[in-house]
């Protein structure tokens, strides 16, 4: 499937965001009191911090094909 760069440079700008507020989250979640407690909360924001750090360097090797 093809994308253009506009709709790839989009991808990522809404994957950064995203991105940043499930880092945030994750930080939140781990200074709270009893971070035992949230600690399935916080094995799912990391990975999918890691899937979307993953998307965004596939964007970014895409991006630099074109």
């Amino acid at each position: 499937m093809e994308f253009s760069k506009e709709e790839l440079l989009e991808a990522k700008r809404q994957i950064d965001s995203t991105l940043h507020k499930l880092k945030e989250t994750a930080k939140t979640l781990r200074a709270k009191e009893g971070p035992e407690r949230y600690k399935s909360q916080i094995t799912l924001a990391e990975r999918r911090i890691r899937a979307f750090e993953i998307a965004v360097r596939l964007i970014e090797r895409e991006l630099k094909q074109l």
